[in-house]
């Protein structure tokens, strides 16, 4: 289980371009950040960064757990973090519980991939290939994707995107589950979390 998660002097660059620097934050179990900031600011990115995707420019993160005491390396960091993009990752040619049912065996979860389905909304979609999904409803998947990962670290981009109202219901409902489980969440959103949440602008 992750206790927290610690950023000191984060600097990152992108080409020649500095998008930020000295960013210190710590996030624990059971809370939930909100990144804001204009477009191009680096939301996405610091959350790519955390996630193991991109190098630091300078600075450090420490993830810290209970079982593993303090990691920095960031390939086992990003073992244990379940992430939500702007792109889906969908096989189009597969049902929506075929798609589940693959990312539950890779991740060995425990969870039901039918219980998932009808948890975000989908149970009537379960034999629908991904292909004939709107893209709302692949955003469910993707979230059902995340509940079935059982990693306590969720990155979030922009996770209210091509939702209704009730899919936004939704993303929140599971967000204050999670933390309220002893989960984290770091999110980078135009939109309130619906949460009480930390914010950190860039």
């Amino acid at each position: 289980m992750i206790s927290s998660l610690t950023a000191e002097n984060l600097a990152l660059a992108r080409g020649d371009r500095t998008l930020f620097e000295g960013l210190s934050f710590r996030v624990g179990a059971g809370q939930a950040l909100a990144v804001e900031g204009a477009n191009g600011a680096g939301k996405s990115s610091l959350l790519r960064l955390i996630a193991g995707f991109l190098s630091p420019k300078a600075g450090r993160l420490i993830l810290s757990t209970t079982q593993s005491g303090e990691i920095s390396d960031p390939e086992e960091r990003g073992s244990r973090i379940g992430w939500l993009g702007h792109h889906d990752g969908l096989k189009p040619q597969l049902t929506a519980r075929e798609q589940l049912e693959f990312f539950a065996r890779l991740y060995r979860s425990v969870s039901d991939p039918a219980a998932v389905l009808e948890d975000v909304g989908l149970k009537r979609q379960a034999l629908l290939p991904c292909r004939f999904l709107s893209a709302g409803q692949k955003r469910r998947l993707a979230l059902a994707r995340l509940l079935v990962s059982g990693r306590s670290l969720w990155l979030l981009d922009e996770p209210f995107a091509a939702l209704d109202v009730a899919g936004q219901d939704l993303v929140t409902r599971l967000m204050v589950l999670h933390c309220g489980a002893g989960g984290i969440v770091i999110a980078a959103s135009h939109d309130p979390l619906g949460l009480n949440n930390q914010v950190l602008k860039l």
